[in-house]
């Protein structure tokens, strides 16, 4: 599906809880890995510019200022724009880098992204997605958290972006689409679910119906819609339950010696299901809608889970995935 062409992703390298060393670490393996890319990094010059210059195919852009995690997204944004997420999003938008990462402030990387990057054309609200496993392949769930209150015309947009994230990053050709609802009948549910499967049913090729809470990892779609409110509780709701079964496990296969034995007989698959559920592996968050390719990662990600998310960027940028967001969201 996607070419092998050169790809320029900016790395905010003063973003996360782990920055600079772990980002800088990812920004590593994402340049072993891909032979074709090349990154430029933002941050204080006596971090970026070392870096810079004991790596080929980075590039360091000096930046004075941090939009911290506490401070306002919008007005950050608009108080310091020398800041390593704004000037960022700026480098995409002068067209001098194919796509933007960053594991700071997840709003202010938002309202970079919506503010400099612009949206495109046609999207009412850009919206946060997240790749979930499933018993099946993984598929994509959006709205997971930037836009609480919706209307049923920015579901139906939510549903062509996740589809088009589906087919460039998942290898879907024709992905199914289904609406998060507390029940499968049209009728079910609030004003905007029933409203909004009505417009899915009419305007959206693929569209399957609605699925409850409990299918949301049975596999049974490639891409789930719903507002941003319930996209996030759901999110966290899963994350949060799977590092509690893993515990869990790994708890029981240690609490004797004869479960231990049998733990390492079990290790390899164990690892295996560890690695399907670890959000590292699906790398960050893409801001779906905006007018450039943004990858929002994890306060606490990992080397692994940087490097993941700027292959990830990369993917998306070989596989136009904005110009496809642009065609299916274009007014008839």
């Amino acid at each position: 599906m996607s070419n092998r062409r050169t790809v320029t992703v900016v790395v905010d390298a003063q973003g996360g809880d782990r920055a600079p060393s772990e980002i800088l670490s990812g920004v590593v393996l994402a340049l072993k890995a891909d032979p074709d890319l090349q990154v430029i990094v933002t941050g204080e010059a006596d971090i970026v510019g070392p870096f810079a210059a004991g790596h080929d195919r980075v590039e360091g852009f000096p930046t004075t200022q941090v939009i911290e995690m506490d401070e306002h997204p919008a007005n950050a944004v608009r108080s310091k724009k020398d800041s390593s997420i704004v000037v960022g999003c700026r480098l995409v938008k002068e067209g001098r880098a194919d796509a933007f990462f960053s594991a700071g402030s997840t709003g202010g990387a938002m309202a970079a992204a919506t503010l400099v990057m612009g949206r495109i054309k046609g999207v009412a609200r850009p919206a946060i997605a997240t790749v979930v496993p499933t018993a099946g392949p993984p598929a994509v769930m959006l709205d997971v958290g930037a836009n609480a209150d919706c209307k049923p015309e920015h579901l139906l947009q939510f549903a062509h972006m996740g589809s088009a994230y589906a087919t460039v990053v998942l290898d879907v050709a024709e992905p199914r689409i289904a609406l998060l609802n507390i029940g499968e009948e049209p009728s079910k549910g609030s004003v905007l679910a029933q409203e909004s499967h009505a417009l899915m049913v009419e305007a959206l090729p693929g569209f399957i119906g609605n699925i409850e809470g409990r299918d949301v990892l049975a596999g049974v779609t490639d891409v789930i819609v719903t507002d941003g409110f319930t996209g996030n509780v759901s999110l966290k709701l899963l994350e949060g339950t799977s590092k509690i079964l893993l515990g869990q496990v790994k708890d029981a296969m240690t609490s004797s010696a004869i479960n231990t034995m049998a733990a390492a007989v079990l290790k390899p698959s164990l690892s295996r299901l560890k690695e399907r559920l670890d959000p590292d592996t699906y790398g960050g968050a893409p801001l779906l809608g905006v007018a450039g390719v943004c990858i929002i990662g994890h306060g606490s990600s990992n080397a692994r889970a940087v490097a993941n998310a700027v292959r990830v960027a990369a993917q998306a940028v070989r596989g136009d995935l904005t110009e496809r967001i642009a065609a299916a969201v274009a007014p008839n």
